[in-house]
C-alpha cells in the first residue's frame, strides 16, 4: 500500500495544457480561504504570485498560439483537452474575486468581470460547438472526464463575480446583475447535473485504468462546491425583486452542498485505487491544480453555508478541508518548482554538450 513517486515531465510551451489556469484558481481559493479565516498576511502574498502567475500564462497561451497554431488549434478540436479552456475563464473571475475582496480593486474587478463574461460566451459557444461538429468523435471512455465540469466552475464563477460587483460597485444596476447571475446559477447547474450523469455513466459502465482517474476528477466536487458558494453569495446579496425566491435558493444551495459531499468519500476511495492498488506513480502534473481548487472551495462554500444558514456546527469541517487545501498547494507548488528547475538544469545540459 506504500505510495509510489515520479519526476514530472518538464513543461513545454508546444505542450501546454489549456488547463494549466487551474494554477491561478487554486492559488485564488486558497488566498480567499486564508481571507476568511482571518490569515490576511499569506493571503496578500498569495495575491502577489497569483497576479504573476495570470500574466505569466496569459503570455505563454499567446505565445503558444502564434508559435505552435497547429498544437492550439488541436488542443480546441480535442475532447479531452479542449474544455482545459473554461479554466482561463475561472481563473479571470477567481483573480476578479480575489482582488475584490482582498484589496477592494473594484475598477481592476470591473475589468476581469468584462473579460471573464466575453471569454465564457467565447469558450461555451466556441469551443464546444467545434467539438460538437468535429469528426470523427472519441468515445465516452476516450473523450470525458472530470475536466469538462470546468465549464460549470466557470460559469459558476463569473456569477459569483457578478454578485459581489452587484453589491460593491453596480448597485444602480443591482437588479438586473442578480437576475443575470441567477440565470447563470441555475443554467451552471443544470449542467453540471447533465455533464455529472454521463460522467457517472462513464466510471461505472465504462473500462478504468489509473489513467483515466487523473487529477481534474476532483472537479466532481469542485463544481458543485462553487455552485453552492453561488447559492450563499445570491442569498446574502438577494434584491428585494427576487426576495421570494430565497426559500428555492436555499434549498438548491444545500442540494449543490450535499452532493459535494457525497463525492468526497467515492473521491477518496478511487485516489487510493490508483495509486496505492495500482501503483500509480505521484508525480507532478499540472492538472493537480485541478484537484486542489476542488479542497479550497469546498472549504469556502461549507463556511458561507455555515454562516448564511446558521449552521455554526459545519465551520470545523471548513476548517479541516482549509488546512488540506493548504497543504496541497504547497505541495504541488514544490512539485511546479522542481518541473521548472529539471528544466533549467535540462537547458544547462544542452548547452554544455
Amino acid at each position: 500500500m506504500l505510495l509510489r513517486f515520479g519526476r514530472g515531465t518538464r513543461d513545454e510551451l508546444r505542450t501546454l495544457h489549456p488547463a494549466y489556469f487551474a494554477l491561478v484558481m487554486a492559488t485564488g481559493i486558497v488566498a480567499v480561504d486564508m481571507t476568511v479565516w482571518g490569515l490576511a498576511q499569506p493571503a496578500a502574498v498569495l495575491l502577489g504570485l497569483n497576479l504573476a502567475f495570470y500574466a505569466i500564462l496569459v503570455v505563454l497561451t499567446l505565445l503558444r498560439a502564434v508559435r505552435y497554431p497547429e498544437a492550439f488549434r488541436a488542443d480546441i478540436k480535442s475532447h479531452s483537452r479542449g474544455v482545459g479552456f473554461f479554466t482561463v475563464v475561472a481563473a479571470t473571475a477567481v483573480l476578479g474575486i480575489q482582488l475584490l475582496l482582498q484589496t477592494r480593486a473594484v475598477d481592476w474587478a470591473e475589468v476581469l468581470w468584462l473579460i471573464a463574461a466575453a471569454l465564457l460566451v467565447l469558450v461555451t459557444y466556441g469551443v464546444l460547438s467545434v467539438l460538437t461538429v468535429t469528426e470523427p468523435k472519441p468515445t465516452l471512455e476516450q473523450g470525458l472526464n472530470g475536466g469538462w465540469l470546468v465549464s460549470v466552475v466557470a460559469a459558476q464563477s463569473v456569477a459569483i463575480l457578478t454578485v459581489l460587483l452587484a453589491h460593491e460597485a453596480l448597485s444602480a444596476y443591482a437588479p438586473l446583475l442578480v437576475f443575470a447571475a441567477l440565470a447563470l446559477w441555475l443554467g451552471g447547474g443544470a449542467l453540471y447535473l447533465w455533464l455529472t450523469t454521463l460522467i457517472v455513466l462513464r466510471y461505472t459502465f465504462g473500462r478504468m485504468a489509473p489513467d483515466d482517474l487523473a487529477p481534474p476528477y476532483w472537479i466532481n466536487m469542485g463544481a458543485v462546491a462553487i455552485s453552492a458558494l453561488a447559492g450563499t453569495v445570491l442569498l446574502q446579496h438577494l434584491v428585494p425583486e427576487l426576495a421570494d425566491l430565497a426559500p428555492f435558493l436555499k434549498g438548491f444551495t444545500l442540494f449543490f452542498w450535499a452532493v459535494g459531499t457525497w463525492w468526497i468519500p467515492m473521491l477518496v476511495v478511487l485516489g487510493v485505487w490508483r495509486y496505492c492498488v495500482r501503483k500509480f506513480p505521484l508525480r507532478y502534473d499540472p492538472l493537480y491544480w485541478g484537484a486542489v481548487f476542488p479542497l479550497g472551495m469546498y472549504s469556502v462554500c461549507t463556511y458561507h453555508l455555515a454562516r448564511t444558514l446558521h449552521l455554526p456546527f459545519l465551520l470545523p469541517l471548513s476548517r479541516l478541508f482549509f488546512c488540506l487545501a493548504a497543504a496541497a498547494w504547497i505541495l504541488t507548488f514544490v512539485g511546479l518548482l522542481d518541473s521548472l528547475l529539471a528544466r533549467v538544469r535540462g537547458a544547462r545540459a544542452s548547452l554544455t554538450d
